[in-house]
């Protein structure tokens, strides 16, 4: 019996669309998916090294190939990462990009006491926890960066009194700051791809905070 292709292969995991769906729960479903630390940490690996196969993504994780292979076929029932397979070699390697698609939610977009409330509160925590490890973990390494990444790397706060309306408006600004450099980064990626560059995060938030106790 002839060898399935790549392709055939993944057609089982492939999102379908289902029109009649409720969306809080296919929401809810994707923010699952996205954020297990593992399969974050693999859609990560995608974006910022290109293409891989199953095997390269083994390697750089030291998961198990087919641990591996289950959390590739969770991303992909979501649609956040699709097959490459003119990039194999042949039919018994599996490659995979990223499908990179914006993302947000808020815990409002579930009814009280729902199973897509909980999940979009675990996946916020889980969020934070995220953004804190990313933190450390330049803090830990930035004494041995150079001096012109050290100095290039920012981080601002304020505390000031605001209504409800003006928060909404900073998130959008911040929004579209992000957006917009995003964009004009990735464009000047593209236009000379050969200078020095980084993956780079930016993190921001902005919440209601009582004065925090040392």
């Amino acid at each position: 019996m002839a060898r399935r292709t790549a392709a055939e292969r993944h057609l089982g995991s492939a999102p379908r669309p289902n029109p009649g769906r409720d969306p809080s729960t296919e929401l809810a479903e994707l923010l699952v998916a996205f954020h297990h630390p593992i399969r974050r940490w693999l859609t990560e690996l995608l974006g910022v090294d290109g293409p891989a196969n199953v095997g390269q993504l083994a390697a750089a994780t030291d998961l198990a190939v087919g641990s591996v292979s289950h959390h590739l076929k969770v991303l992909h029932q979501q649609d956040l990462i699709e097959p490459a397979p003119e990039l194999a070699r042949d039919t018994r390697e599996s490659w995979w990009r990223l499908k990179p698609r914006s993302m947000s939610w808020s815990v409002d977009d579930f009814d009280d006491g729902s199973l897509g409330r909980r999940v979009a509160e675990t996946a916020e925590v889980e969020n934070f926890r995220f953004q804190t490890r990313a933190v450390q973990e330049w803090l830990r390494r930035a004494p041995r960066e150079s001096e012109g990444w050290r100095g290039a790397a920012y981080s601002t706060d304020t505390y000031v009194p605001a209504t409800e309306e003006q928060v909404r408006e900073f998130a959008q600004r911040l929004g579209d700051l992000v957006r917009d450099w995003s964009a004009d980064c990735m464009a000047a990626a593209e236009e000379d791809p050969y200078a020095p560059r980084r993956p780079v995060r930016a993190i921001a938030r902005v919440f209601p905070s009582e004065p925090v106790r040392p």
